[in-house]
Parts: C-alpha cells; sequence; structure tokens
C-alpha cells in the first residue's frame, strides 16, 4: 500500500509518500480501506520530536472509510465506517479496534466523519469531566479550532451559556456556532473582558492556560487538553485545574455523528487535500491558526 512513512523528526519534508507493508487487523479489529484523515496538532509534535515515538512512524489517529477485512463482532467488509486508528491513518489502509470505530451515517462524508473522533469526542467529555449544566457559563478558547468548535456547540446544546476567545478573523464564525459572547485576543486580555465563569476550557496551551484562571469563579474549574494545569495557581483562587486525555467511545462517536447528519453540529473543514499533500497540512496545522479541521482524502 502507498502511505506517508516518517522516518526521521524534523520539517515537513521528513514525511514521505513511498510503499508500506499493509496492516492486518488482529482479533476484534477491522482493517479500513481509508478514504480519509484527519490532522491534529499531535501529529505534527511526533514529527517535530516534541513526543517521542519509534520509527519508522506513520502518523494519523483519525479515519473514515469502508471495512475491508473484518476480525471484529458488529462489523462486516463493506460497512462504511469512522473512528480512532490503531494503525496510522496516512495510509491506504489502518487497522481499529471495534470499540473505538462506529458505524457513518449515510448523510455524513468521509471528510466530515474523519474530522469527528478525536475533537469530537474531546469536546464532549471536557464538559462531562467540568459536569457543566444547563444555565452555567462556559468559556472556551480557542473557539474556532478542532476541537474548540465542536466544544461551542457541545455546550450549547447541553443549555449553557457559550463565551469563545479567538482573533477577529473568527469572530462572525464562532458567534454562528451559538456562542453569545466573543473576546479577540489580540485587541482585549480575556481576564478583563470575562470573569465568573464556572468552566473555562483551554485548547491553546502556553501562556493561554493561566490568563484563563482569573476568569473562572471560586468553585469552577479549568480543564486544558495543552498542556499541564496550573494546579498550584488554581488551588490558590479556589478552582480546580485538571488535564483531559480523551477516551475512545464508540457509543459516544455514534451519537455525535448522527447529531452531525441532523444538522445539530456542524464539522467545520479548514482544508481538503490529497494525502501526497501532507507536508503542506501539517504547516497549515502548525502554524496554529487553522479553522476547524484539516483533512487528507485518500483514493477514491
Amino acid at each position: 500500500m502507498r502511505a506517508v512513512v516518517m522516518h526521521e523528526t524534523g520539517n515537513p519534508d521528513v514525511l514521505r509518500y513511498e510503499e508500506a507493508e499493509r496492516p492486518e487487523p488482529g482479533e476484534g479489529e477491522v482493517l479500513i480501506r481509508v478514504r480519509a484523515a484527519s490532522v491534529n496538532p499531535v501529529d505534527w509534535k511526533y514529527r517535530r520530536g516534541f513526543v517521542d515515538k519509534p520509527l519508522p512512524a506513520i502518523l494519523g489517529r483519525e479515519v473514515s472509510g469502508p471495512v475491508e477485512v473484518s476480525r471484529a463482532e458488529g462489523f462486516s467488509e463493506g460497512d462504511e465506517v469512522f473512528g480512532i486508528a490503531a494503525s496510522g491513518g496516512y495510509a491506504e489502509f489502518a487497522t481499529a479496534s471495534a470499540a473505538e470505530i462506529a458505524q457513518k451515517p449515510v448523510d455524513v462524508s468521509h471528510e466530515q466523519a474523519a474530522a469527528i473522533p478525536v475533537a469530537g469526542l474531546t469536546a464532549w467529555q471536557v464538559f462531562g469531566a467540568a459536569e457543566l449544566a444547563e444555565g452555567q457559563t462556559a468559556l472556551i478558547a480557542g473557539a474556532a479550532g478542532g476541537v474548540g468548535h465542536f466544544a461551542v456547540q457541545v455546550a450549547k446544546l447541553g443549555g449553557a451559556r457559550v463565551i469563545g476567545t479567538g482573533s477577529s478573523r473568527n469572530r462572525d464564525f464562532v458567534l454562528s456556532l451559538g456562542a453569545e459572547q466573543y473576546v479577540d485576543y489580540t485587541q482585549q486580555d480575556v481576564a478583563e473582558a470575562v470573569s465568573g465563569v464556572d468552566v473555562a476550557f483551554d485548547t491553546v496551551g502556553g501562556d493561554t492556560t493561566q490568563s484563563l484562571l482569573p476568569t473562572v469563579r471560586e468553585g469552577g474549574i479549568l480543564v486544558t487538553i495543552a498542556g499541564p494545569p496550573p494546579e498550584e495557581a488554581a488551588r490558590d483562587r479556589g478552582v480546580r485545574a485538571e488535564l483531559l486525555v480523551m477516551s475512545p467511545d464508540s457509543d459516544l462517536l455514534a451519537r455525535i455523528a448522527e447529531l452531525v447528519a441532523a444538522g445539530d453540529v456542524h464539522v467545520e473543514l479548514a482544508e481538503v487535500m490529497p494525502l501526497t499533500e501532507v507536508p503542506r497540512a501539517h504547516e497549515l496545522s502548525e502554524s496554529g491558526h487553522t479553522r476547524g479541521k484539516i483533512v487528507l482524502t485518500v483514493g477514491t
């Protein structure tokens, strides 16, 4: 099969489109003929060597496509599925555990489906862990990004009042998703514009994490997915600070996809490009200014 293989860490040009051995599904797994795969920030962090990964490696966690071979109950050859890949997704074929995939609704494209798993599950699980309740206020930093744009919609579906942060170019987009207030971080300090939120969700990391603490009410929670939580500083303010790591969940995947199919959740595709253009996809992702998700198409 053809795949994008990383033999060494470095710039995007270390991602080479070449022949690779086709993976074989184990017991309880399926082999997916990949139609679309999504790009996540962790991919370029692996490529840069910021996160360790054995080499050579095929990157990519999210895939969508038909089942080529099934060794799992509940899935048959030809089923259209999407979810988390066990082997790398930047390839013509990828394996996946039956517990980490779901049937793709007919009204959801492969490109949309490949954009759902990591971002959609993360957004949903953040607000579950934070116990966000109807009528509460959620502040989402990086609200136009891959995870952020799902988070705005999930919080809104839960009956929360949503405040998003981002650059000026994304204001109208985030408000269109259901946010009631928007803070342009290039023009205003979020801590000066917002206070008393029940949940602050950081998708950005770095200095942003610390900057959100003053916005959270006493007894509230700051959840981050982009770096270590400021636990000590949070305790001093009577706030909880937690790092959330997404857990694959096939039932929740199916639920989110049905919301997408019904038009209740919008999947924003920043760019859709062929797998052979993965170096450019990484450059876009690494820029940190992508709206929604970058998706790679494979085959026809």
